[in-house]
């Protein structure tokens, strides 16, 4: 059980058009993928990802870590002093489970399904 490497950094957006815009129109990113209810933007660089959501308001930006099995990583952390957030569950495209640090930031744990690889 370990981490492979950033899976993406997540920053959390009041209103996901108006921050569409603004990454998109001024920065000039391109979308490559996202959520079916538009809550979730993904936007993919040379050396990793970046999205924009409405998941984690308030909670401050997060980070996503691609690990081998999130389960049993998610375990470990709980053990650990983390707190769930919202429990492994499956996208259609990865398994991942949500967890705040034991100071309260957010952490994700992240698999893609293995036809996303």
């Amino acid at each position: 059980m370990s981490v492979k490497h950033i899976a993406f950094t997540s920053y959390p957006v009041k209103d996901i058009e108006r921050a569409r815009k603004f990454y998109e129109g001024a920065l000039g990113l391109k979308r490559g993928g996202g959520d079916s209810q538009g809550q979730w933007v993904e936007y993919y660089l040379d050396n990793g990802c970046f999205a924009v959501t409405t998941f984690f308001q308030g909670t401050g930006n997060g980070i996503g870590f691609e690990v081998d099995d999130v389960d049993a990583m998610e375990k470990k952390l709980l053990a650990s002093g983390g707190k769930s957030k919202k429990a492994a569950f499956d996208t259609g495209v990865c398994r991942m489970a949500v967890l705040h640090d034991p100071d309260g930031n957010v952490l994700m744990l992240h698999k893609k399904n293995a036809d996303r690889a």
